[in-house]
């Protein structure tokens, strides 16, 4: 598993990973009116921080790996000094118009109850979550034996987890939905229908009641 250094320079010289990146970060601009601050949940190196801070968003980002935290104050060091990018150690030190949460971190929680009941407290009201979140029907994966091993118990229980290192776990979008409520509500999933067979992630767009 790449982290810190290595992980930002993988990230940035992969085209598709940069493809990807660059929607999400055009949906997130979308969705913030001018001047709204936001807070970059698993912000890793501060990559969408940077664009974020750029684009005139106050950004604050947490994250809990060292390693990406030490190269994230490298990366961002200009935006942290004139605090355009705000450090925090725990999400509740924001009140923010949306939370970020790009490249799978989601996947990491095995439940999100107790994680959208503490976003709750953070986003304003009318505000949103966007989260980009590994795709559990991605047909891409079905070359691997943990992707079969695993189908079935998509299809009866909505999430299963991959028996690794990191324990990724992988969600169908109702089930992140019932655990959002009632706090958001599921406002938007990207892509859709078939279009799920052909994406590795998805974009899940919550909006705060």
């Amino acid at each position: 598993m790449h982290v810190g250094e290595q992980y930002h320079h993988v990230m940035l010289a992969s085209p598709r990973d940069r493809a990807v990146r660059g929607r999400f970060q055009q949906m997130a601009l979308d969705l913030l009116p001018a001047g709204a601050d936001l807070l970059d949940f698993g912000a890793g190196t501060g990559i969408d921080a940077r664009v974020y801070a750029a684009a005139g968003h106050r950004t604050f980002v947490h994250e809990p790996s060292p390693a990406m935290r030490d190269y994230l104050a490298h990366y961002c060091r200009d935006e942290l000094a004139r605090e355009a990018i705000v450090a925090t150690a725990s999400p509740l030190a924001c009140k923010v118009q949306g939370v970020t949460a790009n490249f799978a971190v989601l996947n990491h929680f095995a439940d999100h109850a107790a994680l959208f009941d503490e976003l709750s407290q953070v986003v304003q009201p009318g505000g949103f979550v966007l989260a980009s979140m590994l795709n559990p029907y991605y047909l891409g994966d079905a070359r691997y034996g943990w992707w079969r091993a695993n189908v079935m118990k998509l299809a009866r229980n909505g999430h299963y987890a991959v028996n690794s290192e990191s324990r990724i776990h992988r969600f169908a979008p109702r089930m992140v939905a019932r655990a959002a409520a009632p706090h958001f509500r599921l406002e938007r999933c990207t892509p859709r229908g078939l279009g799920l067979a052909v994406h590795l992630y998805m974009f899940l767009l919550f909006r705060r009641s």
